[in-house]
């Protein structure tokens, strides 16, 4: 079955381009994630914690004065 698929693929001019544009797009996406993890405020990621929690009685004003 593979090497049905695979003859199909190589008959494909310019196929080879599509494993690369994957790998770039995933690697692009992995970076971006990376800086957004090492620049997030402490502050936003304990909000976002605790939003599952929260049962709704305080004011939205209350929740961004820590």
């Amino acid at each position: 079955m593979l090497k049905y698929v695979q003859h199909h693929f190589d008959t494909i001019a310019g196929i080879g381009i599509y494993p690369m544009l994957s790998f770039v797009v995933f690697f692009t996406f992995f970076l971006a994630m990376l800086w957004w993890v090492l620049k997030v405020s402490r502050r936003h990621i304990d909000h976002m914690a605790a939003l599952p929690l929260h049962d709704g009685s305080t004011s939205n004003d209350e929740l961004h004065a820590h």
